[in-house]
C-alpha cells in the first residue's frame, strides 16, 4: 500500500481510486470545470479521486502541435485545484531539473512511458520524497519493470506506483495483455490501469495521435475484473476539441456513467476476493 495523502492510499484498500483529469492544461477554466465536476461525481459514488493534468506535452507527434500552458502557469493552476477542492495532484515530469519544482505542488510525480528507462529522471523524481508513478513503456515486457523498480529502490524510494498503458502491436496500434497486470503486481507495488492511453493509435493520424474511445469501457471492466489497485483515465469537457489525445479521452458528461460501471465491477471483484 502506498499512501498518497493521510486520507488516500493506493493498494490494500477496498475503496476504488481513480486518477483522472484532462490530458493537457489548456486553460484555467477548463481545468477548474473538470476538477469540480469530477469531485462532485466521485463524492456521490464514494470513489477516491486524484486529479491529473499535464502542464507540458513534451512528446507530441509533431513539433508544431500545441503543448500546454508551460510549467509555471500549469503548476499555478494545479495548486488552485489542490487548494480549492482538497484534491491530491499528479502530473508528468520530463526532465530531471523539473522534479524539485513540480514536487512543491504535485503529490505524485509521473514518469511518462517513453521515459521509463531514463535513469537520471527516475533518480531525480525519487529524491523528492514524493510518490513516483511510472508508466510502463509500450516497448517493455511487464517483468522488465523490475529494472525500473530497482533504480528507484536503490536511491531509497519505496513509494512506487506502476501503470499499464498498452504495448506496441505493429504500427500505430497498442494491445493490452491483461496478464501484464498480474505480472507487474508480483513486483510488490500497486498497479494502475490506464484505460484511455491503452486505446491510443500512436501517431495514427499522421501528425497527431488517434484512438478509439468506444473501447475504453471494455478494457476498463476487464482490468478491474483481473484486479488493479487504481484506474487512470483522461477526461475532457469536449474531447474532440482537445489539444492533445482527444480521440482517446472521455467526455466529461459521460464520466459518471463510466465510473458507475467501474465501481460495480470493482465491488464485485472485492466481494469475490479476486483482488489479492
Amino acid at each position: 500500500m502506498v499512501a498518497i495523502t493521510p486520507e488516500i492510499s493506493i493498494g490494500g484498500t477496498q475503496r476504488l481510486t481513480i486518477i483522472a483529469g484532462p490530458c493537457a492544461i489548456e486553460n484555467r477554466d477548463m481545468v477548474i470545470q473538470t476538477a469540480r465536476t469530477l469531485k462532485d461525481v466521485c463524492g456521490r459514488l464514494g470513489i477516491n479521486l486524484i486529479f491529473k493534468a499535464s502542464y507540458d506535452k513534451a512528446n507530441r507527434s509533431s513539433g508544431k502541435a500545441q503543448r500546454g500552458v508551460g510549467m509555471d502557469k500549469g503548476l499555478e493552476i494545479l495548486q488552485e485545484v489542490k487548494d480549492s477542492f482538497s484534491l491530491p495532484i499528479l502530473t508528468d515530469v520530463h526532465e530531471s531539473w523539473q522534479c524539485n519544482t513540480v514536487a512543491q505542488v504535485a503529490d505524485i510525480l509521473q514518469i511518462p512511458a517513453f521515459l521509463c528507462r531514463q535513469t537520471d529522471l527516475l533518480v531525480a523524481a525519487a529524491q523528492t520524497d514524493r510518490v513516483v508513478n511510472v508508466k510502463k513503456g509500450q516497448f517493455l515486457a511487464p517483468w522488465d519493470m523490475r529494472n525500473v523498480v530497482n533504480k528507484l529502490e536503490d536511491v531509497g524510494c519505496q513509494r512506487i506506483l506502476l501503470t499499464e498503458r498498452g504495448t506496441s502491436f505493429g504500427y500505430n496500434n497498442l494491445v493490452v495483455d491483461m496478464t501484464s497486470l498480474v505480472e507487474m503486481r508480483r513486483l510488490g507495488y500497486p498497479v494502475i490501469f490506464d484505460a484511455t492511453h491503452s486505446v491510443q493509435k500512436p501517431a495514427g493520424n499522421g501528425t497527431s495521435t488517434g484512438g478509439n474511445r468506444e473501447m475504453i469501457p471494455y478494457l476498463m471492466r476487464s482490468a478491474l475484473a483481473v484486479g488493479v489497485d487504481a484506474l487512470f483515465m483522461e477526461i475532457h469537457p469536449d474531447p474532440d476539441k482537445a489539444i492533445s489525445d482527444g480521440p482517446n479521452q472521455i467526455k466529461l458528461d459521460n464520466a459518471e456513467n463510466l465510473l458507475q460501471q467501474a465501481l460495480s465491477v470493482h465491488n464485485l471483484a472485492v466481494q469475490n476476493h479476486w483482488i489479492d
